[in-house]
């Protein structure tokens, strides 16, 4: 039988702190916003989260990563203007450097509220600000058929491997409450309090799969107002859109960090569609494996080891990613991604955004002058959240 052959479009959403440029604290503000935004000619669809002070924009389905960027700097320039007309900021980041989660005000609604009584104090604490990338399997507006999801399966079971690595390159959040919690992703620590979290183990099957779904479904583990599949796994199959969904990845700070993460995911899945087109696979590792680099990833950044589970040893991280710029190197050319993924190397050059706020932080004091230190921090990333924009 023929492997299907997906069209690999892209969509991405981002999940941007809405700021008070004078404390530089989080400002709770997503009512006032989205009821502009309904008034405008051009709305964005902005969305709210969990937070008040959290604010979401999605983009249009893009047929390219050439496509994905145009989005992303449209939705970053018209959500800073928004805030700039309301005297706000707006920053990328997956944690603010000093706010407390116990001081936020949380959005209405039959889904907030439903988390809220279920999980009680570990969704108070969600003040965090995340990333997801949508790989499409299906052209936009059809229906999947059983070969296209299990392909979706398949593929999410062997990309599984290298989503730690792809963390380790986004990580945004250093800080919490105040502190410098040692972590490059402290985010991922906060999101996996949550049930239905974390590295997925892998199915056989897309039939499987549903057959954990509706499990849960049935059991009540998704609510009883809102039904749809709360599943937060870091790379799942979405429950409406028909698309691979890799989550594991902070909130980039800039434009260029968000493209190459981006086409980074899309990559991934074009290689390892390209191998089983060959009629060979990539090996399905197991998950307590890929947890522990993703632990690794979380802790150290960019800056640490990965473990070769094949060879049965510790790898410098920058080694992985030229080994990672070798893989996906025969689908770049037919992507036109190439510049966007090698981008990795600058990444690597320059650091993450987490580098580069803690950098900001003991430029300025650090731990000695934390108050201000932090409040550079914040500084910072408004102005690289802005990069690139206008």
């Amino acid at each position: 039988m023929a492997v299907p052959n997906p069209p690999l479009t892209l969509g991405v959403e981002e999940e941007y702190q809405i700021i008070d440029p004078e404390s530089r604290n989080l400002h709770s503000y997503i009512t006032k916003l989205l009821s502009q935004d309904e008034k405008r000619d051009d709305s964005l669809n902005l969305k709210p989260e969990f937070m008040q002070s959290q604010v979401e924009v999605g983009s249009h389905i893009c047929r390219n990563i050439k496509q994905v960027r145009q989005e992303v700097v449209r939705l970053r320039r018209a959500v800073c203007d928004m805030a700039d007309e309301n005297g706000l900021a707006i920053v990328a980041a997956s944690t603010h450097p000093f706010a407390r989660w116990d001081e936020q005000s949380i959005t209405e609604g039959v889904r907030y509220k439903e988390l809220l009584d279920d999980m009680q104090a570990v969704a108070r604490r969600l003040l965090i600000f995340g990333m997801h990338v949508h790989v499409g399997f299906v052209e936009p507006g059809a229906e999947p058929d059983d070969d296209s999801q299990n392909l979706l399966i398949d593929i999410m079971n062997q990309a599984r491997y290298f989503i730690p690595h792809i963390l380790a390159l986004s990580t945004s959040s250093p800080f919490w409450h105040g502190r410098n919690t040692g972590l490059k992703s402290y985010r991922s620590v906060v999101f996996e309090s949550m049930p239905r979290t974390g590295i997925p183990h892998s199915f056989g099957s897309w039939g499987e799969y549903k057959r954990y779904e509706n499990t849960m479904a049935q059991v009540g583990a998704f609510g009883k107002g809102d039904t749809m599949a709360k599943i937060w796994w870091d790379i799942r199959p979405h429950p409406i859109f028909h698309t691979l969904e890799f989550r594991i990845s902070d909130l980039c700070t800039t434009v260029d960090e968000t493209v190459c993460i981006a086409a980074t995911f899309q990559a991934i899945c074009a290689m390892l569609l390209k191998i089983r087109q060959n009629n060979m696979t990539w090996r399905r590792y197991r998950h307590v494996h890929i947890s522990e680099n993703k632990w690794r990833a979380v802790r150290y950044g960019i800056h640490g080891n990965l473990i070769d589970f094949g060879k049965r040893e510790e790898v410098p991280f920058h080694f992985l990613m030229e080994e990672l710029l070798t893989l996906v190197d025969p689908v770049l050319d037919e992507l036109d991604s190439r510049k966007e993924v090698e981008y990795i190397r600058t990444i690597l050059k320059n650091g993450t955004s987490a580098d580069r706020q803690l950098a900001v932080y003991r430029q300025h004091g650090g731990d000695a002058n934390r108050e201000e230190a932090l409040k550079a921090v914040v500084d910072h990333l408004i102005e690289e959240t802005k990069r690139d924009v206008y």
